[in-house]
């Protein structure tokens, strides 16, 4: 039977919500596919649910090509097993909370890999029962501190998880290219364009992360690519790291009066101004140190400054931080921060004196230190010479040589990553590209299971701790990047992999031969197995059908007015905006 828009729950809208971002958004309401609840949540209206069910039925046909079976957990769950494994804090404000009327701890599920590895040890304890690939496609939720664009970054969103379970490493390498192979057939039976890249684990945890990129100007990430193959986003880029350089003979570093000069530029332009280089070559910013104070606050709330030192001409990147931090919280410092630590001489920031190694006061003759860790971007080799804080209002020293006059504390990849860096595999520079992840596959180990108990028993009946993988897609996400790449002026044009109809047929006229030969299309295309959308409507302009038509989106529409009588109707591919006239007894065959 077809679906009737004279009794379907569907009204379109002809103005764009107020809150959509993107295009993807601003198309899915208006269209009447999706309506918001809350920010960042969004009720699922019946167009949308068929194309979500489509978007998962793919993704299952590949799950179990792959080899995986499907279950199905809750998304409220008890506290219990993610303290064990300390994502009940490591998720910080991220997690929803809650309490049950006994005042037991719950939460909303953002990611379920402590109960796969319980429900595993509940079931499993030979080596025989393994390799195991499970999955689900349920809902998550995180609480996003700005959700945005819709459905591409919500505070609920439907996840295709799965788990690999595995007692050997050799094993685990086999089950997680199984499934990134799976991804790599899911995305491009979505027709979506995607990149690999090294990826960081985050709060996940485990050793290998790749992340599936679709690159999109509306991403919220960004990735880098080589010409030789290198990709990773830019929290997992490593800096080609120089070689030491000799210092013997360099001339030893120099205190001068630089007056209102608390910024890079400034700095730069009185030093050519006042203390030129001997070489005749201009100061530019990349010879200068910027000294950046950074607030980290872990778990159990303990707040502690560090300092980071990068070269001038780069600024330091807050994600690529926190990554390096993680779980920790990172901030700039403030005030307060300042305030206590008189060392700290705002825009005049040294290294010396900032940790606990007193030698670095050399070059001052002072002994006095801030306690204050020190770490420094990987460019910030032995030999370096650098024109840096004096640690006094209106000072800087110029000459100063790292690994000579100053220590270090650390190395940290602290600063931002440009087009034009080298790729760390010698693979030659690289390119920024805007991306949105799609997908995520993890080598997990035995972080989880180790701390679960999750073991069985090997070929020698020893106890083994099983290995697992996790690997992640954004099922509602992908929807909304398909209905981004999918769509023109006037609305929504589905691939036909995931199209809620296959056909939408268009009575116009109130003449009842429209109506009669329009029964007559519907059942012959139907006939064809293919599902048709009936506009049957008798009191709507053709105009405003025409328009809905456009905006919802199906790839093929099939128009029954004036020429009904003669036996003519036209077929109208909204992909490529051809149209062509057919006779009624030819319609289906279009559709074998």
């Amino acid at each position: 039977m077809p679906t009737r828009l004279s009794n379907y729950f569907l009204r379109t809208l002809r103005e764009d919500p107020s809150d959509a971002e993107v295009t993807s958004h601003r198309l899915l309401v208006r269209a009447g596919y999706i309506r918001r609840q809350a920010p960042g949540i969004f009720a699922w209206l019946p167009l949308g649910l068929r194309v979500k069910a489509k978007v998962e039925r793919i993704i299952r046909e590949e799950m179990q090509a792959a080899g995986a079976h499907e279950v199905h957990f809750p998304a409220l769950l008890p506290r219990e097993p993610y303290e064990v494994t300390g994502r009940w804090d490591e998720y910080g404000e991220g997690l929803f909370r809650l309490k049950d009327r006994k005042g037991s701890d719950m939460l909303l599920a953002p990611t379920h890999e402590e109960v796969f590895a319980l429900l595993v040890k509940d079931l499993y304890s030979s080596y025989k029962d393994l390799p195991l690939s499970i999955y689900q496609i349920q809902d998550k939720y995180r609480d996003e501190a700005r959700s945005r664009g819709g459905l591409l970054r919500g505070r609920e969103f439907t996840m295709k998880d799965a788990y690999s379970f595995d007692y050997t490493d050799a094993g685990l390498d086999v089950s997680y290219q199984l499934q990134r192979d799976a991804y790599e057939r899911i995305f491009s039976r979505f027709g979506l364009d995607y990149e690999i890249v090294q990826a960081d684990a985050g709060a996940m945890g485990g050793s290998k992360s790749e992340e599936f990129l679709h690159p999109t100007s509306v991403g919220e990430d960004t990735f880098v690519r080589s010409s030789g193959g290198y990709a990773a986003n830019i929290e997992a880029f490593r800096t080609l790291v120089p070689a030491d350089k000799d210092f013997t003979a360099l001339p030893a570093a120099q205190v001068f009066d630089t007056p209102n000069t608390p910024t890079i530029q400034t700095l730069v332009d009185k030093a050519n101004a006042e203390h030129p280089r001997p070489d005749g070559r201009v100061w530019t910013a990349a010879d200068t140190l910027k000294n950046v104070v950074l607030a980290l606050t872990s778990l159990d709330g303990t707040r502690e400054l560090i300092a980071i030192g990068v070269p001038g001409d780069r600024e330091v990147d807050l994600k690529r931080v926190e990554v390096a931090f993680a779980p920790a919280e990172v901030e700039a410092a403030n005030e307060g921060d300042f305030a206590k630590n008189p060392g700290l001489v705002k825009g005049y920031i040294g290294p010396w004196g900032l940790g606990v190694d007193e030698t670095r006061s050399a070059v001052l003759g002072e002994k006095s230190t801030t306690g204050i860790r020190f770490l420094v971007d990987p460019r910030v080799v032995a030999g370096t010479e650098w024109i840096t804080g004096a640690n006094e209002a209106g000072r800087h020293v110029f000459g100063l040589v790292a690994g000579r006059d100053f220590a270090i504390d650390d190395v940290v990849e602290a600063s931002d990553v440009r087009a034009g860096d080298p790729a760390p595999d010698g693979s030659g520079p690289v390119e920024l590209i805007r991306g949105m992840e799609i997908g995520h596959v993890f080598q997990l180990g035995r972080k989880y299971a180790e701390v679960l108990g999750l073991k069985v028993l090997d070929e020698n009946g020893k106890l083994v701790t099983v290995t697992m993988g996790s690997y992640g897609i954004g099922v509602t996400r992908i929807l909304a990047v398909i209905a981004e790449l999918n769509n023109d002026a006037k609305g929504l044009i589905w691939p036909e992999s995931v199209t809620p109809f296959d056909v939408h047929v268009i009575a116009t006229g109130r003449d009842e031969i429209v109506f009669d030969t329009s029964e007559a299309v519907v059942a012959a295309i139907e006939a064809t197995n293919r599902e048709v959308l009936y506009d049957d409507r008798r009191k709507v302009s053709p105009g405003v059908k025409f328009g809905d038509a456009e905006l919802i989106g199906v790839p093929w529409i099939v128009i029954v007015g004036r020429g009904a009588a003669d036996g003519i109707v036209e077929l109208w591919n909204r992909r490529t905006g051809d149209r062509e006239q057919v006779d009624v007894a030819d319609v289906a065959k279009h559709f074998v």
